[in-house]
């Protein structure tokens, strides 16, 4: 948690998912996709960075953003490790998106880029 009662947030994704975000004003993630139940902000920017240049996201271009939601908010979320890794990350129910983006404080931001 940081000092403005938010906590950072982290999320791979590809040019797809970025170009969505874009046209929002850096301010909303969109739904998943229909067949993934859940969206996945990770808690640590090195396993963000790890998912950007390894897993299996669509194009030839992954980003990795930071974004900072209300801590308060947030608790209601468990964090999990996926696949057996040691990185954590919250698992939100995808019809809860809206939700989430509505405590989303400031922009979504992208900090890599990789091709």
């Amino acid at each position: 948690m940081s000092s403005d009662g938010t906590t950072v947030l982290w999320h791979s994704m590809g040019q797809q998912e970025c170009d969505l975000v874009r046209e929002t004003g850096w301010r909303r993630w969109p739904p998943p996709p229909p067949d993934r139940l859940y969206f996945f902000p990770i808690l640590r920017e090195d396993f963000a960075i790890r998912a950007a240049r390894e897993w299996n996201l669509v194009g030839s271009v992954r980003y990795v953003a930071r974004f900072h939601v209300e801590t308060g908010f947030l608790a209601r979320y468990t964090t999990r490790s996926f696949g057996g890794s040691a990185a954590p990350m919250l698992w939100v129910p995808a019809e809860e998106i809206d939700e989430l983006n509505a405590h989303i404080v400031g922009p979504i931001e992208v900090t890599h880029e990789f091709q």
